[in-house]
């Protein structure tokens, strides 16, 4: 043979080969969360890991934890994009409710909000983690607005800076209506329906007064149950709390002056007060992380785990947060600061 034909010969078994092998290490998918065997050693196991920030007392310890970005859910792992990872945090709050040395948590959150059911999970997971008698402090930073907010409301103390934006208590949902143009160039909608309001929101027919009352009225409970989250988190009359909650944003000096957070403070006064507060100036400080090698951070191992079905593709990722945040033409109700 040529030296082409060589060639191709030895591309198609290295292709042979690769496929074989990320056959093999493509795990089941009830192993998918924790990984195990040889995926382990190229990857890491995927499970929590605790790191310290700070010595001290290993029978009373303090957590930080982060929420950092929008609170959607579109996919976690070591090898989720960078931002907020919801799976994760949340196995963060459940893996405190079960380690008995945690003796005090601190959250600091830099949110504009999010998804309303993502908000829920993260204020049930909280409120658990406080039935058990553990304090938790929230350091607001740069934002901690709508569901940012709603996740706090229920904490032992809030913090914020004077610079922080908070508030935006409400609830919004946001769709496109492209009826007119569609008539402006003769196109019509073709939708076949069992019931009147089975395409409400479609942005390809004008809304009726039905359609305008129902998804109000949807949006009017999601709301009714953040004022309750606030009132009772905040030990606020509900009446109080919905002459604030018209959606508006306040500073940290006005949400203070409101009865929305308790003290201004950077992350490092907060820390400062919850040890105080609490007698934990000996406390260890820990912070939790994945288990990750560093070729599970490399281009080739992200591409590998990519074929293993381990990561998912960009597409994934877009669908999931559509699924998340919802679309135009199937608007979902958010926490969420700044629209859509």
């Amino acid at each position: 043979m040529n030296r082409r034909r060589w060639i191709a010969v030895a591309i198609a078994v290295s292709l042979f080969v690769f496929s074989g092998v990320t056959a093999l290490l493509r795990p089941p998918k009830d192993e998918m969360d924790s990984l195990s065997g040889l995926n382990a050693l190229l990857y890491g196991t995927n499970e929590l890991t605790e790191h310290i920030v700070e010595d001290g007392n290993t029978q009373n310890r303090i957590a930080l934890l982060y929420v950092d970005g929008a609170i959607t859910n579109t996919g976690g792992g070591m090898f989720a994009t960078g931002g907020y990872n919801h799976q994760v945090f949340l196995e963060e709050l459940k893996q405190i409710q079960y380690d008995p040395t945690i003796a005090a948590v601190m959250l600091q959150v830099n949110s504009p909000g999010g998804g309303v059911y993502e908000s829920a999970e993260i204020a049930k997971e909280i409120r658990k983690v406080q039935e058990l008698d553990v304090p938790v402090y929230v350091s607001m930073t740069n934002m901690a607005a709508s569901g940012g907010y709603y996740i706090s409301a229920s904490a032992d103390k809030i913090f914020a800076t004077e610079e922080t934006i908070t508030g935006s208590i409400g609830v919004i949902m946001s769709g496109m209506n492209y009826s007119g143009l569609m008539e402006k160039l003769g196109i019509e909608d073709a939708t076949y329906k069992s019931g009147a309001l089975k395409d409400m929101g479609s942005g390809t027919r004008e809304a009726t007064e039905d359609d305008k009352q129902v998804l109000q009225g949807f949006v009017d409970s999601s709301y009714n149950r953040f004022v309750q989250v606030v009132s009772d988190g905040r030990g606020m009359p509900k009446e109080e709390v919905r002459e604030l909650a018209d959606g508006r944003i306040y500073d940290g000096a006005q949400a203070l002056e409101n009865g929305l957070i308790d003290d201004l403070g950077f992350p490092e006064d907060v820390l400062y007060h919850l040890q105080a507060d609490n007698n934990l100036q000996g406390a260890q400080i820990i912070e939790y992380s994945l288990s990750a090698t560093g070729f599970a951070n490399t281009w080739f191992g992200s591409k590998l785990a990519e074929v293993q079905g381990l990561k998912q593709t960009d597409t994934d990722r877009m669908l999931n947060l559509l699924e998340s945040i919802g679309t135009p033409n199937a608007p979902k109700a958010l926490y969420y600061y700044g629209g859509e």
